[in-house]
């Protein structure tokens, strides 16, 4: 479907993010019904409220008259006067002044969510709905389990046990489904927290804490590198019973991306658009990966089978995964002080191998430059053995005229001194 370019000059105005949030809460509309008016998801007006996406075209003007910043609107008749019109801007920015105080005063005796903070949901593409398949749906699925917020005045260790405390034990469960071993998943969550305590100054600021946690754990379960390990080389026992059996088979012989992208959507609860964000892949492809990992699940649970909507099986696979989350026996976490000490021991380690490395690297280049030669030297040509010379022999035997020509000489003195004599033996 092709879209028609809206220039700036056209497009109604919109005021900030909080303040469309506020317009929205103010007219005592929620985000579905905003999104069947102007026709997109929940997830896209969460994303226009949080600053992640504007909307634009037609969308922009609709989403303007629904929240009430398209301007006042005009007087029925034309010959209002100045004062009405005064009057009413007057009566509406007392309105306005008034529901941002009892905001206020409501937010003043709420305690400070700054060390956890809420969750924003990555925002949904313009043209998200021309391109997803129609057999998948996103019927407003519950949020996922949040940290509730900390009082402010927290120290940095005293948030992230809170973070730690709330999350771990659900996060163990959630990375067993998606492995199906117990050990590499209480592994996987202690390691992903341990690089949250790493980076925590990032991950405090983050819009959710959780999910960022969730991510580092399914990335460290899901790594290649475990297959190698002869602890996790093989999955655990399936479940005894049937039905849970059968659920857990099927998601391990499916793929990996696919197993993780059901388990966000109709597991945890994630809108398609946060499952693509978390899973690093474009919303169309999620959603031909979800069902494809449905159909996969269909074929060994024929109560899901038996669903006819997307949304029924979504309802369906969130309950038969989160009893088998919940009915599994699965090893408790450490405590928080001893997941916040190894994660600061092994970041020890790793500091001072990389020292040491660094050390002996100059050490060996400090020696490779001291007993360099400094000039070439051409090699001396190994030794060969020589072909083709005769060997050494002693004087050959005198033959008949050299016998006469040595008497001739020693018979007959040369003239000349006698010291020039040849003394011939």
């Amino acid at each position: 479907m092709t879209r028609k370019p809206t220039g700036p000059g056209t497009s109604p105005p919109l005021p900030s993010p909080k303040e469309r949030r506020r317009l929205r809460e103010a007219r005592h509309l929620t985000e579905e019904q905003v999104a069947t008016a102007v026709g997109v998801t929940p997830a896209t007006v969460r994303a226009w409220e949080t600053g992640r996406t504007s909307p634009r075209g037609r969308r922009r003007a609709a989403y303007a008259k629904v929240i009430g910043s398209a301007g006042p609107p005009t007087p029925p008749k034309a010959t209002a006067t100045k004062a009405e019109t005064a009057t009413a801007t007057a009566t509406g920015t007392e309105k306005r002044a008034e529901a941002k105080t009892a905001e206020e005063e409501a937010g003043a005796g709420a305690p400070n969510p700054a060390p956890v903070p809420v969750p924003v949901p990555v925002p949904e593409t313009e043209t998200v709905p021309e391109t997803v398949p129609d057999t998948v749906s996103d019927p407003a699925p519950a949020p996922a389990p949040v940290a509730p917020p900390a009082p402010a005045g927290l120290t940095a260790a005293e948030a992230f046990d809170a973070l730690y405390t709330h999350t771990a034990p659900g996060l163990v469960r959630q990375t067993y489904v998606l492995t199906g071993r117990r050990n590499l998943a209480r592994e996987s969550v202690e390691r992903a927290f341990q690089l949250a305590w790493h980076r925590w100054p990032e991950v405090a600021r983050d819009r959710d804490p959780a999910g960022w946690v969730r991510a580092a754990a399914y990335e460290y379960a899901m790594s290649p590198w475990n297959r190698v390990r002869r602890a996790h080389r093989r999955p655990d026992a399936l479940p005894e019973e049937p039905g849970r059996r059968a659920l857990l088979h099927a998601l391990l012989e499916m793929p990996a991306s696919y197993r993780r992208t059901l388990l966000l959507h109709d597991g945890v609860g994630l809108g398609l658009a946060e499952t693509a964000a978390e899973t690093e892949a474009s919303t169309p492809a999620t959603a031909g990966r979800l069902v494809n990992a449905r159909a996969t699940v269909a074929e060994r649970l024929p109560e899901l089978a038996r669903c006819s909507s997307p949304a029924g099986q979504s309802v369906v696979l969130r309950e038969r995964l989160g009893a088998l989350a919940l009915a599994e026996r699965v090893p408790a976490p450490s405590s928080a002080p001893v997941v916040r000490t190894g994660g600061e021991r092994r970041a020890q380690r790793w500091t001072r191998a990389t020292v040491c490395f660094g050390v002996l690297l100059a050490g060996a280049t400090a020696f490779t430059l001291n007993t360099a030669p400094t000039h070439y030297e051409q090699p001396i040509a190994p030794a060969a053995r020589v072909a083709g010379v005769p060997p050494l022999a002693g004087p050959e035997k005198l033959t008949a005229q050299d016998l006469k020509l040595q008497k001739a000489l020693r018979g007959e003195l040369a003239h000349g001194p006698e010291r020039l004599v040849p003394q011939i033996p």
